[in-house]
């Protein structure tokens, strides 16, 4: 079946599936919200705090959600969750970071999160594991019973992933990439997207992507001199419709960053060139 708002899809004898209405550029199809447990239900990533999709929540978890969990606070991910913690009286567990201007400000988790903090329902557990560079507060959890990793923004089906400086960092999203193979991780269940099969093949590629994006950075200040974010991103992301380039300069900036921190490359007044140069 087609992803669709709205219709709870049974993913596995512990795990449903819900599409929040909110499509768009950069949340594909919606965001995933997913269900967890029989009888004891876990509401991860409930979403944006649509009335509709709020309700549909509700509904599927039939008097049995005991808490509610979330990967991160984008206000795609998390809005919904203060809503429904009241209505229901339910706790919240989640991680805080620093107002940037793009967090959801009504998230006050009753529980904070640290990493390898374990999360029990009746038939399942829920390891949280600290995947910091999409947005530091950011956590995947590992569904041990079956080996099924929900992935939040940390990696998505069918886009890459942005990630906004100052909360966003890249060197910190490649090793968090790389730390979910640390895991015996047989699935992904990304925040936006169909489920992902092939944990190893999929971080991989996307660690590849990213080096040859930040190659592709290097080689772009070759070819301009000293340049702004405006100047360079329509080379560095040449391949990239130009409607996205506000949101490529901040992945680009965050490939800038991490490439300062690594002595290849100086900003001065708003213009970043090599160091060499």
């Amino acid at each position: 079946m087609a992803m669709q708002a709205g219709i709870v899809q049974q993913l596995s004898s512990r795990v449903r599936r819900l599409v929040a209405p909110n499509p768009g550029p950069m949340t594909g199809a919606g965001t995933n919200t997913y269900l967890i447990g029989t009888d004891d239900v876990a509401v991860l990533d409930p979403g944006p705090a649509i009335p509709e999709h709020i309700e549909r929540i509700v509904e599927a978890g039939a008097g049995k959600i005991t808490r509610l969990v979330c990967t991160h606070t984008h206000p795609d991910h998390s809005p919904a969750a203060a809503v429904i913690a009241s209505r229901l009286g339910v706790p919240m567990i989640g991680a805080l970071t620093a107002d940037d201007q793009h967090q959801d400000r009504s998230f006050v988790p009753d529980e904070q999160l640290t990493d390898g903090s374990l999360i029990a329902g009746g038939d399942w557990q829920l390891r949280a594991i600290a995947t910091p560079g999409h947005v530091d507060n950011h956590f995947c959890f590992l569904l041990e019973e079956e080996g099924m990793v929900f992935a939040g923004d940390h990696i998505m089906n069918g886009s890459t992933v942005v990630i906004v400086p100052p909360g966003g960092n890249m060197k910190a999203y490649i090793a968090s990439l790389e730390r979910l193979l640390d895991f015996p991780v047989s699935a992904i269940a990304p925040g936006h997207g169909e489920i992902i099969p092939d944990c190893r093949g999929e971080v991989e590629k996307l660690v590849r992507h990213r080096l040859m994006r930040e190659a592709k950075v290097v080689a772009g200040l070759r070819q301009t001199g000293p340049a702004t974010l405006d100047e360079l991103v329509v080379v560095v992301y040449n391949d990239v419709d130009q409607s996205l380039h506000e949101w490529a300069k901040l992945s680009m900036l965050a490939h800038l960053i991490k490439l300062d921190e690594d002595g290849q490359v100086i900003e001065q007044g708003g213009r970043w060139r090599l160091s060499l140069d």
